[in-house]
């Protein structure tokens, strides 16, 4: 990969940009926690050719949320794992919003304002 080819990436949401200290940095907490939360499975960075964590927006933000809630008490491992459930709850809310714009069928929601 070209240095042309990275810098036309750094738009992209999944793209590793980030070292362990600057995404520390930038979410004004430890290497630590970020160590730690990879060890709870919530985020897995990549690694560069020598070996050094790289993380994404998307990672930050994730691991941004996760810190949220250790700021008010949660552990992290109760902060990881409520991060997981959200994930997946919005992941399932937007495959059934496609669903029923395929079908054209009526969630609830929109059942109860048809109503």
């Amino acid at each position: 990969m070209t240095a042309d080819d990275s810098f036309g990436r750094l738009d992209d949401d999944d793209y590793p940009a980030y070292t362990m200290g600057r995404a520390a940095e930038m979410l004004g907490t430890t290497q630590g926690f970020l160590r730690a939360i990879g060890d709870a499975h919530l985020i897995t960075p990549l690694r560069s050719a020598g070996g050094h964590r790289r993380y994404s927006r998307y990672q930050l933000r994730i691991a941004a949320r996760a810190r949220e809630l250790v700021d008010q008490g949660t552990s992290v491992e109760a902060a990881c794992r409520i991060v997981i459930l959200e994930d997946q709850l919005e992941e399932a809310q937007r495959v059934n919003a496609e669903y029923r714009r395929a079908t054209g069928s009526v969630g609830p929601a929109d059942a109860t304002a048809a109503a």
